[in-house]
């Protein structure tokens, strides 16, 4: 069964309401929020169009002229809605029926991948060689999906290798893994970003190609382990 948690629910614009369970980046959290957007996607709510899950929150999208149709006159369908969203989030669901992958990544930390390696090493006081073992030596949850297609929000890293991002974006090659606070990721793609890349892995974190196009999914386990360079350019 899902963790005893509060919640507070609220609307997010005309057309969604959101149900939130505290800006954190909390497991537990985590494995009820994935279980209740199982439990919407398998049974939608009247009028709800999509379900989006981030760290600690649910957003409900809903068609408002449709919903207008069906409700009682003198209820708004922020209210409609909100009351079915609380009779759904009243029953109860496993979060261990949500369990994800342990998904392995290779990650070459090399000149010229590891770009701010060093800078983040020295800020630090520690050396290259142990900031790449730190990293590695976790397994990293994927809390959520979001920014670009597949880029992967994961936590939480060692405090000793934590840095605050980057006041001011750089451009950012696909494959370059980074840590941002506590968390760190993979960019799937070319993109202005403000993480501190310390590698790159050959892996294609998103291909529209595939059958499912994100290598990961919320509540999958990661394990980056370290490749050569020479590994890297014949992966």
């Amino acid at each position: 069964m899902t963790a005893k948690t509060t919640y507070r629910i609220f609307p997010l614009g005309d057309s969604a309401i959101t149900a939130d369970w505290g800006n954190c980046i909390s497991e537990p959290v985590n494995r009820e929020v994935l279980a209740r957007f199982r439990q919407l996607s398998e049974v939608p709510l009247p009028g709800m169009t999509e379900v989006v899950s981030a760290y600690s929150s649910l957003t409900i999208y809903y068609d408002v002229l449709a919903l207008r149709k069906r409700i009682a006159p003198g209820t708004t369908v922020y209210d409609h809605m909100r009351q079915l969203l609380e009779e759904r989030l009243q029953q109860p669901v496993s979060a261990d029926a949500v369990q994800g992958r342990l998904v392995r990544i290779p990650v070459c930390y090399e000149k010229p991948f590891a770009t701010d390696l060093l800078s983040l090493a020295l800020a630090k006081h520690i050396s290259a060689e142990e900031l790449v073992h730190i990293h590695t030596a976790s397994i990293y949850r994927v809390y959520m999906l979001g920014f670009l297609p597949g880029f992967t929000y994961m936590g939480e890293v060692d405090e000793r290798i934590a840095m605050a991002r980057k006041p001011v974006p750089e451009t950012v090659m696909p494959g370059s893994v980074g840590i941002a606070g506590r968390q760190t990721g993979v960019y799937p793609l070319v993109s202005p970003g403000g993480w501190h890349i310390i590698g790159r892995t050959p892996l294609a974190l998103f291909s529209p190609e595939r059958e499912e196009p994100a290598l990961l999914a919320a509540g999958d386990q990661v394990q980056f382990y370290s490749i050569s360079r020479h590994e890297f350019e014949n992966y």
